[in-house]
């Protein structure tokens, strides 16, 4: 698909490179979107500015990276935008030594699908850097290099942000769990 969306750009037919774009990078923008501002709402109004942002971009992509770095790059800066006009979460912090106890009841008792949304919610509540090295991470499947450069840091922020994330992920199911709330 890259490739093809690359052949479109050296014949300057950008309108047919974009609308391949969009069709291959529209959910996965959205995600990252939805991920990093916690929001559906946001994250819509963020992924219509992100392919406003590569449309205008476009005819300017000289392929230094790839075109999927490239779009994630632009994805994100968007989203850092979006997310500095808006409130930041509180991260939660609770010390809890059951943190495998609860995620493996929870997991014995709750269908796939409800977990899913549970911990989609629980990973909006995260603070924003950490959201965002777990979208990247997990839901866009980058390598730690990968993320680190996406999000211009060291390889061992983005290893120490992912801990701290799974961490508080992990205090947040027991303390959802403990409140006998159910996905």
């Amino acid at each position: 698909m890259e490739d093809d969306i690359r052949t479109h750009l050296e014949r300057k037919r950008y309108a047919e490179a974009f609308d391949l774009v969009v069709s291959e990078y529209q959910d996965k923008v959205f995600r990252l979107a939805y991920s990093m501002l916690g929001n559906r709402a946001l994250a819509e109004e963020a992924a219509q500015d992100i392919f406003l942002r590569i449309w205008r971009a476009l005819p300017g992509f000289r392929g230094l990276s790839s075109l999927s770095t490239w779009i994630f790059a632009v994805a994100r800066n968007a989203c850092l935008s979006a997310a500095a006009s808006n409130a930041s979460r509180k991260a939660l912090s609770l010390e809890d030594p059951a943190v495998r106890i609860a995620a493996e009841a929870l997991h014995a008792v709750a269908p796939a699908e409800a977990r899913a949304a549970l911990v989609g919610e629980l990973v909006a509540r995260l603070p924003e850097k950490h959201r965002q090295v777990i979208a990247l991470f997990y839901m866009e499947d980058k390598s730690y290099a990968e993320v680190a450069r996406l999000l211009d840091m060291p390889m061992g922020t983005v290893k120490t942000y992912l801990h701290r994330a799974k961490k508080e992920l992990a205090e947040a199911m027991i303390e959802h769990t403990m409140k006998g709330g159910k996905p």
